[in-house]
């Protein structure tokens, strides 16, 4: 949801500058990397998918309200993965409607 901007004409919203997403996962990771002050990361591909996968998954299950064969449609996912992770990751879905 966007903020409508003070200086805005009522009912209008300056659209907001954004970034593509790669920058904010690059952002992100250089931030992750100088907290480890030198050490190793362990399985940090598992890390990031921990991360990430959760919060793409609910926001397009409520972009689809609910409706997982859309969802995995637009995931490029088989319906059957879709609800693997679902499960892996203990999404329930009547809490996204």
């Amino acid at each position: 949801m966007r903020h409508q901007n003070s200086d805005s004409p009522k009912g209008t919203q300056k659209p907001k500058a954004s970034k593509p997403l790669c920058h904010t996962v690059a952002d992100c990771l250089d931030e992750y990397f100088r907290t480890l002050d030198g050490h190793a990361p362990a399985a940090l591909y598992a890390v990031v998918l921990a991360q990430v996968e959760p919060p793409l998954l609910k926001a397009t299950l409520q972009y689809c309200s609910g409706n997982q064969s859309r969802a995995a449609d637009m995931l490029g996912l088989n319906r059957a993965t879709l609800r693997k992770k679902l499960a892996q990751y203990q999404i329930s879905v009547d809490k996204l409607k």
